[in-house]
């Protein structure tokens, strides 16, 4: 599975009722909030071996499953 079907696997747990576009902003949908945007940090982590810096933790990085993934594909190259 690639990068981004992984992202688009987890965030789907928690938007069950909402398909997200590669470049919705998953902020502006409402569903966001501090706990969620830990695990999604903690899911990145551990999934793809990568460690967010403290630079990498801005909502820009995280807003879509495209910035998602790049911030990601950045890491693993």
């Amino acid at each position: 599975m690639e990068v981004k079907e992984k992202v688009k696997s987890f965030l789907g747990r928690f938007f069950r009722k909402h398909e997200i576009d590669d470049d919705e902003d998953i902020f502006s949908l409402g569903f966001v909030n501090s706990l969620f945007a830990m695990q999604l940090v903690m899911f990145v982590e551990k999934e793809f071996g990568i460690l967010i810096s403290n630079e990498d933790l801005d909502t820009e990085n995280f807003k879509t499953v495209n910035k998602i993934t790049s911030l990601i594909e950045s890491k693993i190259k």
